[in-house]
């Protein structure tokens, strides 16, 4: 759960513009991956000092803990703005960020040959069903 918190206070930090505490969660060699519309990259953007927190609003409605250093926050605002992030987390520290926005999303987890994978998180934006986006499937 220390892994979740740590996302969690991220967020926190963010909405309050407290960027030493930012720059304190996230590696300095922070590796980042992003799917949707390039003028959508809100987050990288906030992280980067590109723009603030004011611009784009992130407040996510779920933060999942799925094991292996992996949590997921996922969020929505309206009909056109849904988003998920996946950050990993080594030592305490978040190593890897993929923002995917207006994409649904399901993880899996991958067995080695023999064993069943199955799905540990899928995008669940309750104010979306009815709109049509591309689907990813993330493997862990």
């Amino acid at each position: 759960m220390q892994n979740k918190a740590t996302v969690e206070a991220l967020y926190k930090a963010l909405a309050q513009s407290q960027t030493d505490t930012v720059g304190k969660l996230l590696a300095s060699d922070l590796e980042w991956w992003f799917h949707g519309p390039p003028k959508s990259q809100h987050m990288m953007r906030v992280l980067t000092g590109d723009s603030s927190h004011t611009d784009f609003r992130f407040e996510p409605r779920s933060i999942t803990e799925i094991g292996g250093g992996v949590i997921i926050a996922e969020g929505w605002e309206g009909a056109k703005a849904y988003w998920v992030h996946v950050w990993t987390l080594k030592d305490g520290l978040i190593t890897q960020f993929r923002e995917y926005f207006n994409t649904w999303l399901t993880v899996k987890d991958l067995k080695p040959e023999g064993w069943e994978s199955f799905t540990v998180w899928q995008s669940m934006p309750r104010d979306l069903f009815h709109r049509s986006l591309p689907t990813l499937l993330l493997a862990i």
